[in-house]
């Protein structure tokens, strides 16, 4: 059986560990498969020719099927900081929004990371999505600092919204890695109340 504020879809849990209602916007710390989420779109951390070998990217070709790898395959490069829109195949989520953040260590990341998520928010907001769910961009396999990760990760996503109105209503950051959840639930606390 579930508890409040748990999802339970198909035996795998999603667990809301934070929820803010940001402009409007209610932002999620969320404790579960990325996958798994029903939302407009899930958020895959690419890299730029979009080879979904590894992580979170190898695990969305699994569980959503080869039509996604094509599909990025038709689109090809997209550089560091940018995002690029597929399907999702047999995903809950409708469509996979491919954001390309910087590895640590290449230079200017930061810059790089922050760029990456508004491409994200402004694509979204473009197809006219409500919701989408993402992990932590650059923060896995390519080496980018937790804490940092959640601070500009949190941070570019309060910026957005509060530039103006979106099609977006609800952002969760859907995490499985413990080491990063406690970053986003206080970044999230940060932004209580303003």
């Amino acid at each position: 059986h579930c508890m409040a504020k748990t999802l339970c879809i198909g035996g795998s849990v999603m667990e809301t560990l934070k929820e803010v209602d940001f402009h409007g916007v209610v932002l999620r710390v969320v404790r579960g498969d990325l996958t798994e989420s029903d939302v407009d779109a899930i958020v895959n951390a690419a890299n730029s020719y979009l080879r979904h070998g590894g992580g979170v990217a190898g695990a969305i070709v699994r569980r959503g099927g080869l039509i996604i790898q094509e599909e990025s395959d038709r689109i090809g490069f997209v550089p560091v900081g940018s995002a690029a829109l597929t399907g999702g195949g047999r995903l809950r989520a409708r469509h996979v929004i491919h954001a390309v953040g910087p590895m640590w260590g290449e230079g200017d990341e930061e810059n790089k990371l922050r760029k990456a998520v508004r491409s994200v928010l402004a694509l979204a907001d473009r197809e006219g999505f409500s919701s989408i769910s993402m992990p932590a961009i650059s923060a896995g396999i390519f080496g980018f600092p937790k804490k940092r990760c959640a601070e500009i990760i949190v941070g570019e996503t309060a910026g957005f919204l509060r530039e103006g109105s979106t099609s977006l209503k609800s952002i969760s950051f859907c995490l499985m890695d413990a080491g990063i959840i406690d970053f986003f639930v206080e970044e999230l606390g940060l932004l209580e109340g303003r």
